[in-house]
């Protein structure tokens, strides 16, 4: 695989549409609903609306709904899913990523029903098919959760 010179930020948005093209996740399991910044190499911006129809507010909890942190990191990695194969020119594209490290997670504040969930992730390297992430999820502005993460691209 090789990688395109990295020229800038892409301002178009990446619809569910193309998101389900680039990535295999799909619902239930699918966190991220649009990509609303993407700068080839270095960073994506996605967002997760969180809606009290997801199947795993029947659980966690009944009567206080908040969104499970592992999805909260899930949705980082699908986020930098979409930015490792924008980046590879769609050569990994519905390619299976694996998750190799998480490292450092904090929970700040829940997430519940209602609300926007903005996740930044940002390269901090790759090397073949391992790529490895800092990953930031907001709520109005608001830092709810952190981590850095590593994946693998399964070559077939």
């Amino acid at each position: 695989m090789t990688e395109r010179p990295v020229t800038g930020t892409s301002s178009i948005p990446i619809d569910i549409m193309r998101v389900m093209e680039l990535i295999p996740h799909r619902f239930p399991f699918l966190m991220v609903d649009r990509i609303v910044e993407l700068t080839l190499d270095e960073k994506a911006v996605g967002l997760k609306n969180v809606s009290i129809n997801e199947p795993y507010f029947q659980g966690h909890f009944p009567r206080d709904a908040v969104m499970p942190g592992v999805l909260i990191i899930e949705s980082m990695a699908q986020t930098a899913a979409v930015l490792v194969v924008e980046t590879l020119e769609g050569a990994a594209a519905g390619k299976l990523v694996y998750f190799m490290t998480v490292d450092d997670a904090r929970f700040r504040k829940p997430v519940f029903p209602g609300d926007q969930l903005m996740v930044e992730v940002s390269k901090l390297r790759s090397r073949g098919n391992f790529w490895k992430f800092r990953g930031e999820a907001r709520v109005d502005g608001a830092l709810v959760a952190e981590a850095n993460f590593a994946a693998m691209i399964r070559d077939d």
